[in-house]
């Protein structure tokens, strides 16, 4: 969340942060901070090691976030990371950019087929019940 990353920039102990919008409390917490440490000089780099999906909505909050600087990225070496989504131009990364997509939502959509073909184990979307027992926060388990 953002009070960690408001100190480190209030006490001037980086000059640059690197959230991770998908364990930082998702895009607009992620805009949050981005704005807060702007306003304390601090320049937002994301960080960001996850899907396609993952890579739309860091690229959606660093087009709104006007201190960012780069994100990194990760996977994007799977010849089929690209083929997870579809409704964008391919790659996703292109010479080290990623257009912002100007349709609906996130701009893209799930290509189901290929996310069965590469899970790391059986199963997809199955029923959860053991995390309806679970009154824990992300926290825990990130």
């Amino acid at each position: 969340m953002k009070e960690p990353f408001i100190e480190l920039c209030r006490t001037h102990a980086v000059d640059i942060i690197q959230p991770d919008l998908a364990t930082s409390g998702g895009i607009l917490e992620t805009k949050k901070i981005g704005d807060a440490a702007q306003e304390m000089g601090v320049a937002m780099a994301l960080h960001m090691a996850g899907s396609p999906i993952a890579a739309m909505a860091s690229v959606h909050c660093a087009a709104a976030t006007e201190n960012f600087l780069v994100m990194e990225n990760h996977s994007v070496d799977l010849p089929w990371w690209s083929d997870l989504v579809e409704g964008v131009e391919k790659p996703v990364l292109n010479k080290g950019f990623i257009a912002v997509p100007d349709k609906p939502g996130l701009g893209v959509t799930l290509n189901e087929a290929v996310v069965k073909q590469h899970l790391g184990e059986p199963g997809y979307f199955e029923p959860t019940p053991e995390w309806n027992r679970e009154r824990s926060v992300d926290r825990l388990w990130s």
